[in-house]
């Protein structure tokens, strides 16, 4: 039965989370079919990521997007909204909609009663709520994309699936195992043979190797100059141990270089079809946490079938359904193979 969003997300539990989103009536995202060709629309996709990413108070730690679907990995930042300014509220949330015309007025300084006042109040604060929340995110981004790819198809209905799949990731391990499983997807589905061949994911961008923006034959698309600048908006979610050498619950607490170390090896390894052919020069990142190599990799190839609504420990679990009045949350087999006793 389909679950309330309230009932799969929480941030007081933890504030990262994975979203799937698929293409419905066989939709092509990207890649081609006959001669038409989708490609362009990956370009869309990172646009609009890095644009909320900059008007949102969610960061984006990993992105992948495939022919038919897209993966990100986000940390909803629930504090920084609150710092804001009515203004800066205002400001952000007409990057993306239009204004109501008493908002309008209210920049004009037009207002002349506190009862204008006051629902100028009313709605800022709905903003600010919408801001930190990641079905807002989700929404200005799918339905973003899917009226652009319904113009240029020329045909009308819906474009996604009816909902986003959401995953709780309960602790460092659960992050990035997830991490690592959306930036080897092209690998997995043949897409790419190496980390920085992988178009449109977060670990090519990271080594700064990016493709330049594909454009379709649509006149209404922005130009590649200003799509370029959109994409360098926001950076992805640093890692601390690049830059910041603190326990800044903003950062991801690893290095930078051990991250590039761990995916190419998880690659390798998924790439690999010799049983026990796995390399023993482990990763220093799985030696520091414990995590066995063969669990390690049967986390990282299997997210989305392996576990369900949350990732982390047997007792993050059993907290998090206590949370949603539920007796369990289903993935406890995966969860008890990954997790060192």
């Amino acid at each position: 039965m389909t679950q309330a969003r309230n009932h799969l997300i929480s941030v007081d539990d933890t504030p990262y989370y994975h979203c799937v989103s698929r293409c419905v009536r066989k939709a092509f995202l990207c890649g081609s079919e006959g001669k038409q060709c989708f490609e362009h629309r990956r370009g869309w996709i990172t646009e609009r990521i890095k644009t909320l990413a900059a008007t949102f108070s969610i960061d984006v730690a990993a992105y992948a997007v495939m022919s038919n679907h897209y993966h990100l990995v986000l940390r909803i930042d629930s504090e920084q909204p609150r710092l804001w300014s009515q203004q800066e509220v205002i400001t952000r949330w007409l990057q993306i909609f239009k204004a109501p015309d008493i908002i309008n007025r209210h920049n004009k300084s037009a207002l002349t009663t506190n009862a204008e006042l006051n629902v100028v109040n009313t709605i800022v604060e709905t903003w600010r709520e919408r801001l930190g929340s990641i079905s807002w995110f989700m929404k200005c981004l799918n339905e973003h994309i899917a009226r652009k790819a319904n113009s240029e198809d020329n045909c009308t209905g819906h474009f996604w699936e009816a909902r986003f799949k959401s995953q709780a990731l309960l602790d460092q391990t659960a992050v990035l195992a997830c991490m690592a499983y959306v930036d080897l997807n092209p690998i997995r589905a043949q897409m790419a043979k190496t980390p920085e061949t992988s178009d449109y994911t977060s670990i090519q961008e990271r080594l700064g190797m990016s493709p330049a923006p594909l454009k379709s034959n649509d006149v209404r698309q922005q130009s590649e100059e200003q799509i370029g600048n959109t994409l360098t908006l926001v950076p992805l979610l640093a890692f601390a141990g690049n830059e910041h050498e603190d326990n800044n619950p903003k950062h991801l607490p690893f290095h930078l270089i051990d991250y590039f170390e761990l995916v190419d090896w998880t690659g390798r390894c998924v790439r690999d079809d010799k049983r026990g052919a796995i390399q023993s020069n482990l990763p220093t990142i799985l030696i520091r946490l414990g995590l066995d190599q063969q669990q390690w990799l049967k986390a990282a190839t299997g997210i989305e079938c392996d576990f369900h609504k949350a990732i982390g420990r047997v007792s993050a679990l059993k907290q998090l359904a206590e949370r949603f009045k539920q007796h369990w949350l289903q993935g406890k087999k995966s969860c008890l193979n990954l997790y060192p006793q």
